[in-house]
Parts: C-alpha cells; structure tokens; sequence
C-alpha cells in the first residue's frame, strides 16, 4: 500500500450515489411545497446543500437524463427525443457516460432501476451491472443490496438509482379512467391530502386539479420514503463520511404547461446533495447562484478528482462550495426538440427575462396528462384547444414568475428581446445546434424510409 509524505495511507476514493427519480421537479418541502410529505428529504437537505435556482436543460426524460450523465447538452450528444420503443433517440457512439469515465478510472458501476439515456443496453453507458426494476421500493431493496456487494468488492464505486416515481402510472379502468390511461399515483400507492392541496400558479385550482396534486403527493410520499431508507442503509453500513449523495430528477412534474415544457415549472429540478467527507458539501448550506445540469457531470468528477473529457459543456461548481471564488452562470438555456412529437422550441433565461423560440406552430404546449380527458387545466392560454406557439415569447421573470403575460410584441421591451434573442442565436450557434439547419428528423422517421425502400428499390 502507498502512504503518504505524512506517513499515513492516502484516504480512500469516495463513493458517488445518484438516486433519481421520474418527473419531480421541485415538488417537495425543501423547495417550499408545504403540503408533501418529505421529512427525508428535508433532512438530508438540512445536512447537505441545496441548490434553490437548479434547472433541466431539457423538459424531457430522456435529454434530461442524457445531458447530466455526459455534461453535454441533448442536440450535441444524441438524445434529441425518448429512447424507448419507436422513438429510439441514442447517445452518438463516442459521447462518454458518466458511468464509462468512472469505470475507466477505477471505479465499480452498477444501476438500479430507471435506465432512460439510451436506446442501447445499459453496459453502452458503462455499468458493469444492471438491475432493472424500476417502481421505488424494488429499486431500493436492489441498491441495499449493490452496496454489500460493491462495498465487498475493494473498490470505490458509482450506484446510480432511478425510480419509476412519481412519474404517471397506469390506472385501472373505472367510470372516472378510461383503460389506458395513466395517472397519480398510480394503483399500487394511494393519494395524499393529510396537508391539504399547494395548488401552483399556472395552475387552474379546481376540484379535479386538487385531485391530481393529491395524487402526486402520495407517489412523492412514497419516494421520500425509499430515499429515507436507503439513506439509512449508507449509515448502517458505514459508508456516510466517504459518500457523495446525491439527489435530483429530470425536470418537472407531469402537469400541463410543466413537464413537456420550455416555462419554468418545466425545467426547474430539485438538486440536492451531501458529503460529509468534504467541508462545505453539507452542513444545510444553501446555494442561490443558478446552476444547470450539464454542469452536474463535471462538478462530480472534479470532487471525485477524475479528469473530465474536454468536450463537456457544462462547467464545474465544485470551486463556489469549496469557497473558492465562481462567476456564476449568467444564464440558463433549455431545449426541446422531441417529446411525444416534433415541437422543437429553444430558450434562454437570465435573472430577469426567459425568451422561448418555437420552430413549429404546434398547440401552445404539449399535454403530459396521458389521459383521454385531462383532468387539470391552466390558467394560460384560456382555451387550449385553439391555441398555437407564436414564433417567439418573453416574460419578465421578476414580475411575472408563472409566465402568464407574453411580452414579445410589447414595443416597450423591444430592447430585452432584441439583447436575449442575440443571447440566444450565440448559443445555438457556438454550440452548433441543428435546428438552426432545419427541422430535424428523427430515428423513426428514417427506420419508416428504410422499410419503404426495402420493399421499393
């Protein structure tokens, strides 16, 4: 064994845990939702840090996801759209994952549950092991079980856990459910108004709305609840003090005009953490400075003292909790291209103003309800039936957080469109983003035309 100038063994690599879950935005107490239950999560916000202004660059499971596993944002690594069945977006063949940059460093890899950044199998992303179950409890019980192993195994290790919860889930037929349709909190958990109902201003509070909310705090419940319990399990086992924790999703909760959307309900994401190895990674510090997650990637591995690949987008903030002094980010970009169909949309926010380009005259925002009859509604546009993107939007963020009022044509701030239209026109072009060459095409697109010319040529 090496020691030391000191004499002593040098401390050992730290472990990096990354619990995930489905569609949470910040839907929970640490970020001022009064009425979920999440005692474990407040606590371990209370012991850890906790980014207040954390956002998604994508409204969307798979670019979220896709974006802090490799630091680089969806239109430049591949995951454009879902991964899954006939939507198959992929990872370009040498963007490096997370995972891969650890393992090649030495350390072990393993998954439980959600996988939702490739449409190859998970060893693509670089975990040696795989445990697919994704519903919260099984997941859980299955990385319990991956820290005895890999905690046996003599090497310091990556266990990422992503959970199934509280995204929708199916909902059995019934004469309010059409079959098919999905639903909070889904038939294996129930809903949650002991704390009442926080309906959120974008929102039209009506009976229905509570009872979606209510729903969706009961899977949130649920989830605090398995985070809780692995929690203890890193303590039993001894491995808190040299353990980097680390708590988010991938953008925000399954609500029209949230999820599926460029507005900030969309792509504001809880992003907690905690290390109790490493002074000012804990101690319930809070962090205002506004942070991205491709810049989760490179924070991780400049802690864990792992080269990062040059080709990151993402930027570091592990100097602003080690004290050191960071600009911060000036501004944030979001980007939507595929979800459940093409509605490609780009965006730019700063500390006052958010502008939204749409490339398509879809329907003012893409319904993430999975339902036949969506129960809850917003309160902007007034009829979402006859409502359409115009080709550009700003809002002023200070006045009007929920982005109610349009300000695009408004000649008095011609001056903040035309200064965040220059903003954003230097980041697709500085980062070559392909909408600025047309609309962009899909996989399923191109496996339709492979079929027809196999029969056709």
């Amino acid at each position: 064994m090496s020691v030391s100038a000191a004499g002593r063994p040098p401390a050992p690599r730290p472990n990096l845990l990354i619990f995930h879950c489905h569609d949470l935005g910040q839907h929970i107490g640490p970020y001022g939702i009064r009425t979920v239950h999440t005692p474990h999560l407040q606590a371990f916000a209370d012991e850890g840090v906790r980014f207040a202004r954390s956002f998604s660059p994508s409204p969307s499971c798979s670019p979220s996801r896709a974006a802090l596993l490799t630091g680089r944002y969806p239109h430049t690594n591949g995951v454009m759209g879902l991964c899954h069945a006939n939507f198959a977006w992929d990872l370009h063949p040498k963007e490096r994952h997370l995972a891969q940059v650890l393992k090649a460093a030495g350390y072990a890899t393993s998954a439980c549950g959600v996988v939702h950044e490739t449409a190859s199998p998970p060893k693509r992303c670089g975990y040696e092991r795989h445990l697919p179950n994704a519903y919260a409890r099984e997941a859980v019980g299955n990385a319990i079980g991956e820290l005895d192993r890999l905690e046996a195994g003599g090497k310091p290790f990556f266990l990422f856990v992503g959970t199934i919860e509280p995204h929708r889930l199916p909902m059995p037929a019934s004469d309010t459910w059409f079959a098919g349709d999905q639903g909070f909190p889904g038939a294996h958990l129930k809903p949650d108004d002991s704390l009442g109902v926080q309906v959120p201003g974008y929102l039209k509070d009506t009976p229905a709305t509570r009872e979606e909310l209510a729903g969706l705090q009961g899977a949130v419940r649920h989830v605090d609840e398995q985070f809780g319990r692995l929690l203890a399990a890193v303590r039993d086992k001894g491995l808190e003090e040299n353990t980097l924790v680390v708590f988010t999703t991938d953008h925000g909760i399954a609500m029209p005009r949230a999820k599926c959307s460029l507005y900030e309900p969309g792509l504001e994401v809880a992003l907690l953490l905690r290390w109790p190895g490493r002074q000012g990674w804990s101690g319930g510090r809070v962090v205002r400075e506004m942070v991205c997650n491709v810049d989760v990637m490179p924070t991780l591995l400049d802690a864990l003292g792992v080269p990062a690949p040059p080709v990151i987008q993402g930027r570091s903030f592990a100097p602003l909790l080690d004290g050191v002094p960071t600009a911060p980010n000036t501004a944030i970009f979001g980007e939507m291209t595929y979800h459940d169909y093409y509605d490609p949309r780009r965006s730019v926010r700063t500390e006052r103003w958010k502008l939204i380009a749409n490339f398509t005259t879809a329907p003012a925002f893409m319904d993430p309800s999975q339902q036949w009859r969506p129960r809850s509604d917003v309160v902007t546009p007034a009829n979402r039936a006859t409502a359409y993107h115009p080709h550009l939007e700003l809002y002023d963020l200070v006045a009007d957080p929920f982005e109610q009022r349009d300000l695009a044509a408004d000649p008095v701030h011609a001056d903040a469109l035309a200064a965040m239209c220059r903003l954003l026109w230097g980041h697709l072009t500085a980062t070559r983003d392909p909408i600025l060459r047309g609309a962009v095409t899909g996989p399923h697109h191109r496996r339709t035309l492979e079929r027809l010319r196999a029969f056709g040529a």
